[in-house]
This record gives C-alpha cells, sequence and structure tokens, in this order.
C-alpha cells in the first residue's frame, strides 16, 4: 500500500473540490459485448457468474485510480484489490461474499468455489473492520437495466468502487450487458471509467488470453 502526497498530487483541487460535496460520488451505465466471451466461458464448463467478477476484477486492478482510496482525509493506493460480492442464499435472502483476487484465472475460480460454498452455509453481511481494498459488486441477472443507484455511508463517504450488472439480452449480432460503475468522483473520473470499459470489453473480445486454452 502507498500513501499519496497531496501536496504533489496532480489531481490534489480535483480531491479537494469534490471532496467537499455532500454527495461526491457518480455512476455510469454503459453496455458490453457477451458474444465471444460467453460461449468461450461455457465451453470451458466455467460459471459465467464467477467469470464475469474476475475480468471486473481484473480491469479494475490495472487501473490506479480503481484502487485509490480515501481514509480519515489521506489517500492510499492498494496494490491489490479484491472482489466483495452479494451471493444468493436461502429464503431469497443474499449474503456478501468477498474473494481473494489472483491474477491467474483458473487458481481465482478454485478459490472463489471454495469460498462460494462456505457462505452458502455461513451467510454475512460483515466485511473486515476498517477493510477497504475492495470493489462491491452485485448481479442483478433478472433485469436488463440502464441504471443504479446504490446504499452507501456518506459520512464519511464511501470510496469503495461499486459494480454492477444486469440481464444478458440479444442486439442484432451482440449479445449484450448492462454493466454499472458508481465511483467516488474524488478519485475516479470519467476518463478513467472510460479506461475500465476499454479494459473490461478487451478482455471479453479475447477470452483465450486471461481463461486459458479450452
Amino acid at each position: 500500500m502507498r500513501h499519496i502526497d497531496k501536496q504533489t498530487w496532480p489531481r490534489r483541487k480535483h480531491f479537494e473540490f469534490f471532496s467537499a460535496l455532500d454527495h461526491p460520488h457518480s455512476g455510469l451505465c454503459a453496455d458490453v459485448d457477451l458474444i465471444t466471451f460467453y460461449p468461450a466461458v461455457k465451453q470451458r464448463g466455467h460459471s459465467i457468474t464467477l467469470a464475469i467478477v474476475y475480468v471486473l476484477s481484473r480491469a479494475a486492478n490495472a487501473i490506479p485510480e480503481f484502487r485509490y482510496r480515501i481514509r480519515e482525509g489521506s489517500v492510499v493506493e492498494h496494490e491489490i484489490v479484491h472482489p466483495s460480492t452479494t451471493i444468493l442464499a436461502a429464503e431469497d435472502l443474499f449474503s456478501f461474499c468477498t474473494f481473494d483476487y489472483a491474477e491467474d484465472f483458473a487458481e481465482f475460480v478454485a478459490r472463489a468455489a471454495e469460498k462460494i460454498a462456505y457462505v452458502q452455509e455461513n451467510p454475512t453481511l460483515e466485511d473486515e473492520p476498517g477493510q477497504d481494498d475492495l470493489l462491491y459488486m452485485t448481479a442483478v441477472p433478472w433485469v436488463s437495466f440502464t441504471s443504479v443507484q446504490h446504499a452507501m455511508h456518506l459520512d464519511p463517504a464511501d470510496s469503495v468502487p461499486r459494480l454492477a450488472w444486469g440481464k444478458f439480452f440479444e442486439e442484432g449480432n451482440f449479445l449484450k450487458m448492462p454493466l454499472s460503475v458508481h465511483k467516488h468522483h474524488a478519485l475516479i473520473d470519467g476518463i478513467h471509467v472510460g479506461r475500465f470499459y476499454t479494459e473490461v470489453q478487451d478482455y471479453l473480445d479475447h477470452p483465450n488470453s486471461i481463461l486459458g486454452k479450452a
């Protein structure tokens, strides 16, 4: 973890401006294309949900701004951030489930499967106290939404990015999936969100480069 020197930080004024707002968060929703990725995942016998979690985690870790967090007015940059997603449990309830991110897809999936099995038997709505090296994620596979609003703390403002995806739908020769990014504007601007979407789509278009051979 690296502490950011705000006095020499190029975005110091942007940080101060957005941190002073009552609601410093902003969000964006856009579609990504799974037409190549979906059959590649299914051919390998993997969970499409875990594959999406992996892709989003890998893309976020590739962009420094998605690893920035605010701590009592200071800014830190984590070396790695980990997905913390929702898992459907009994009686239409859900549990939080945090996975350890690994760049190797097979390693990531193996770890995640073990954690899911544990959490389904031991559901929880708790994260480690003070842990912020996370990416909050959720799937809403019943709706192809066009926007999302997340619950979060505003005092102090939560700086963990929120990622959500919805129901797949066909459009022409594409298999589209709505993907929402919600972030703290003091740390992440539109250009960084744009890079995130570009990174995600590149992985989706070239699944062999991240999933390995079928």
